[in-house]
């Protein structure tokens, strides 16, 4: 009975230590995804800052740049919108 007790209580202690290094573990993967976010948020500022700079001072080219890009993804609906009207009558 005595064994009993003395594998139970080195299964106790391994589980217990087992779940202190997993605590652990989830801390780190915590703290680095709160600094990658964070640094992930200064790159979309620095990002849009950059954007906002560069429409203030190309106010014409930057409409046109939009405008282009609006009707290239405008086709490729079109086109995959025809694409599937096209194979389904078959």
């Amino acid at each position: 009975m005595n064994d009993m007790h003395a594998t139970l209580d080195s299964t106790r202690k391994m589980a217990a230590d087992a779940l202190d290094r997993a605590s652990a573990t989830m801390k780190d993967l915590r703290s680095g995804m709160s600094d990658r976010a964070a640094m992930a948020r200064g790159y979309m500022g620095d990002y849009a800052r950059r954007g906002s700079g560069y429409v203030t001072e190309h106010p014409l080219k930057s409409a046109l740049i939009a405008a282009a890009v609006g009707a290239a993804i405008a086709g490729v609906i079109i086109a995959l919108r025809h694409r599937e009207e096209r194979d389904s009558w078959f």
